[in-house]
């Protein structure tokens, strides 16, 4: 049996686990060191913490902290490794714990980080996911059943100093350009809630007033939401700093392309069991500046689709150049409006968008002024034909238990 390097009590705050950080920087002690050829285990908190209850009230999405998250299992250093390398990580295994075998989905208030519909979803929400298994269902969205393909919303390894500079020095000039957005632009460093790990004292103080948050995605990896990074996938990850420094962390039972829900995908606690690797002066010698990857072999075995076609054009009318943002926006709105057609509330047809094994495609971006993308709904996963037909759809989810909502305060 593999040895696990790092175990997590979901009764204990994260805050006392030295071997758990929510922030990059290259002073971060590593929790743990391992050879190239090793395999070991690292257990995980839910990317909030434990911040989010498995019951009916929206209430801890609508008032989560979001300067704490991400909360992250590591760093995890490779003896031998040096910058300019690529660090091999092969996922062998992934899954839940056994002890919260269940996850979350929600939507994040406007006033509280948005998301990417947030101004058709301004207010918080959230549905709740029982595991079957490798199957998943919710009391809050019912209709569907489907399976789940188990990965890491967020893995990466450390910065060196410059490029957190670089992180910091980028974000802030953009946060500037619009300093009141609501949300905001990017998450500049917040002290007052890191965590950084074994680093402690003076140190530890530095370090946390200008460690990057986690929110997003970067060129060392982070939070990429790749939802095919499941078992059996191999990632080939940029090395800044001696030993690499690997962390994990933001485990998803299930996620569509985009996890368009932000509070998105079903999040969860988990474990995975990875092996490590080393190519030697590796980004050099295939021109790599961030990472690359090999997807899971194994995939949910869903091939009849609906694809929702949407273009660079708002909903307001306004014409975009090219604009893949707009236009995967409008498809998954498009896709929204179709559901509710069979008796799904919006907030449960986003919900199923978030959660569900969907794909998302950027399909045109050459043909001006409007750029495609596409949306591939499998329609497997629901319990009734959502098919059209010259007879019309069939309200076939009535009556049900809709996903809490809680008001802003």
């Amino acid at each position: 049996m593999p040895e696990t390097l790092i175990k997590v009590d979901l009764a204990q705050s994260p805050y006392e686990n030295e071997n758990i950080h929510n922030r990059w920087h290259p002073d971060i002690p590593m929790a743990a060191w391992v050879k190239p050829g090793d395999d070991f285990v690292l257990e995980t908190y839910d990317w909030t913490g434990g911040a989010i209850k498995n019951d009916d009230s929206a209430d801890d999405v609508r008032d989560v902290d979001l300067s704490t998250v991400h909360f992250l299992s590591g760093p995890v250093g490779v003896e031998g490794a040096e910058p300019g390398d690529l660090l091999v990580v092969d996922f062998l295994d992934i899954g839940a714990k056994p002890d919260s075998l269940w996850g979350f989905n929600g939507f994040f208030s406007k006033n509280n980080g948005g998301g990417f519909l947030t101004e058709h979803f301004p207010q918080a929400q959230k549905s709740i996911w029982d595991f079957e298994g490798m199957f998943t269902k919710s009391r809050h969205v019912p209709g569907v059943r489907f399976a789940g393909l188990i990965h890491p919303g967020l893995i990466g390894c450390l910065p060196d100093q410059a490029m957190l500079d670089t992180w910091n020095k980028r974000e802030q000039a953009l946060i500037d350009t619009n300093p009141t957005r609501v949300p905001p632009l990017a998450n500049p460093p917040s002290p007052q809630t890191a965590h950084m790990g074994k680093l402690q004292g003076a140190g530890r103080d530095k370090a946390a007033a200008e460690g990057a948050r986690t929110v997003p995605p970067r060129e060392h990896g982070g939070n990429c939401d790749i939802k095919d990074l499941s078992r059996g996938s191999r990632v080939f990850f940029p090395v800044y700093v001696k030993g690499g420094g690997l962390s994990v962390g933001d485990l998803h039972f299930s996620q569509g392309d985009g996890e368009i829900t932000f509070c998105g995908a079903i999040e969860m606690a988990g474990w995975i069991h990875m092996r490590v690797s080393l190519i030697k002066g590796g980004m050099a010698k295939y021109g790599i500046k961030n990472p690359i990857f090999k997807p899971s072999p194994i995939t949910p075995n869903y091939k009849d689709y609906l694809i929702f076609e949407g273009i660079s054009v708002d909903e307001g009318g306004g014409q975009h150049y090219l604009d893949v943002h707009i236009a995967y926006r409008q498809a998954c709105l498009n896709a929204i409006e179709y559901l509710k057609k069979f008796g799904y509330s919006g907030a449960q047809a986003y919900s199923i968008l978030g959660t569900a094994p969907v794909q998302g495609h950027i399909s045109g971006v050459v043909d001006i002024p409007n750029a495609c993308a596409t949306l591939w709904l499998p329609t497997e996963i629901f319990e009734f034909d959502i098919q059209p037909s010259a007879n019309g759809p069939v309200k076939a989810v009535s009556g049900g238990v809709d996903m809490p909502l809680s008001p802003d305060l």
